[in-house]
């Protein structure tokens, strides 16, 4: 007995009718906006070697990926991120390309969420990826790009900006084993903290422990950075937040007052994948991010070319949720015309509509014996008008 053949698989749903149009208005838009940019589009692969995912630094947990095996019994995974990838492409077909490289895509991604999480499983991403330049115009050209991304939404939106720098320089400094530390960094992303001072108590008491207890409520405006230095009286930490300091006053005049802007330094994802700024946009009334990316230097360096980059990409799937949920979904385009082709006219009939279709109108063949069926149907759909063809030269419009 068939137990699965009538649902998909957990993760995964069908899209009907509005939701495509409005997934599809969304890709649409952000394609545009980066290719307005002087960004070329790139397609990778849906199926990568698993060697592409497996390098020195384990950015994705091999559990979090769907695997299988090609003919010859080599494991690939289905792709689960679009910048490794691209960091492969970079460094093989386009190694002797002019730099820097401005480069977009809009693809799907295949990534295992935990159960009962809501979380979908097959993301679609639009995003750019800066690549060859380490200038500040880099980081600004990509941040500001990222909020015209939130703004093409046309919904109030929320950008946060941090820096990987400041967690690495202080958890660097702790004499503890990489899973401690990364048990750390789970607990500043997720704000824990009681989990994160019991852990930190454990370690004993010093200005590091200190100011990683704090690390994750220092997030807000400009007196974050402050706040920041008291605590952290460091010459490196120092010129980050310097660094970081600039970032946030440039991106707070790019937008001019539109959309609310903060710094949060508890911003501590991927920290093997990131080596500067980060950053992460909101809709209002949508918990998660949407969009997510920033500076990752050293990416590209583990396929054998080394080049620093910068970039972000859009989830697609969560943008359109929220316009689903708190816009109006757009109709189905509705047809101007259907067309009834009488018996032994259906070539006359397709040449009709082929015309009309020419004249930039939706046209429908008919797929009925009869003009009463035709008109009934015409009738449930709101098609304004049939046509009746009787020959090739032959034709009849019912309103």
């Amino acid at each position: 007995m068939k137990n699965y053949d009538l649902i998909t698989p957990e993760g995964t749903k069908d899209y009907l009718f509005g939701e495509c149009i409005v997934r599809r208005n969304i890709e649409d838009s952000l394609m545009a906006l980066f290719k307005s940019c002087g960004y070329s589009e790139i397609i990778t692969p849906g199926l990568e070697f698993y060697d592409v995912f497996n390098l020195n630094s384990r950015y994705f947990p091999q559990e979090d990926l769907y695997k299988l095996t090609d003919s010859k019994g080599r494991l690939l995974v289905m792709r689960p991120d679009t910048t490794m990838p691209i960091a492969r492409v970079v460094a093989t077909r386009l190694r002797d390309a002019i730099l820097p490289l401005k480069l977009c895509y809009g693809q799907t991604v295949y990534r295992t969420e935990a159960a009962l999480k809501g979380r979908s499983d097959e993301i679609v991403q639009a995003g750019i990826e800066l690549i060859g330049s380490q200038m500040k115009m880099a980081d600004l050209e990509v941040v500001s790009t990222a909020v015209e991304a939130l703004r093409s939404t046309g919904m109030e939106f929320s950008l946060e900006i941090g820096h990987i720098g400041i967690f690495k320089e202080l958890v660097g400094r702790l004499e503890v084993s990489d899973r401690v530390k990364e048990n750390i960094r789970k607990l500043i992303e997720t704000k824990n903290f009681p989990a994160l001072n019991d852990l930190l108590d454990s370690l004993g008491t010093s200005h590091i422990t200190n100011a990683l207890k704090k690390l994750p409520a220092l997030f807000g405006g400009d007196e974050v950075f402050e706040k920041a230095e008291e605590l952290m009286p460091d010459e490196n930490i120092k010129r980050i937040l310097d660094e970081l300091r600039e970032l946030y006053t440039d991106t707070a005049e790019i937008c001019g007052g539109e959309g609310n802007i903060t710094v949060d330094l508890g911003l501590v994802n991927k920290t093997d994948y990131y080596t500067g700024f980060i950053i992460k946009g909101y809709l209002q009334g949508h918990g998660e991010e949407v969009l997510s990316g920033g500076r990752y230097d050293k990416l590209i360096s583990e396929f054998g070319y080394d080049i620093p980059a910068v970039g972000f990409a859009v989830n697609v799937n969560a943008v359109a949720k929220v316009i689903e949920k708190y816009g109006v979904i757009p109709a189905m385009p509705r047809p101007d015309a259907i067309v009834f082709a009488a018996e032994g006219c259906e070539v006359a009939a397709i040449k009709a509509a082929r015309e009309l279709r020419e004249q930039g109108l939706i046209v429908e063949n008919a797929l009925f014996d009869d003009i009463e069926s035709v008109r009934a149907y015409a009738m449930d759909n709101k098609i304004p008008k049939v046509v009746v063809i009787d020959g090739e030269e032959d034709r009849e419009v019912i309103e």
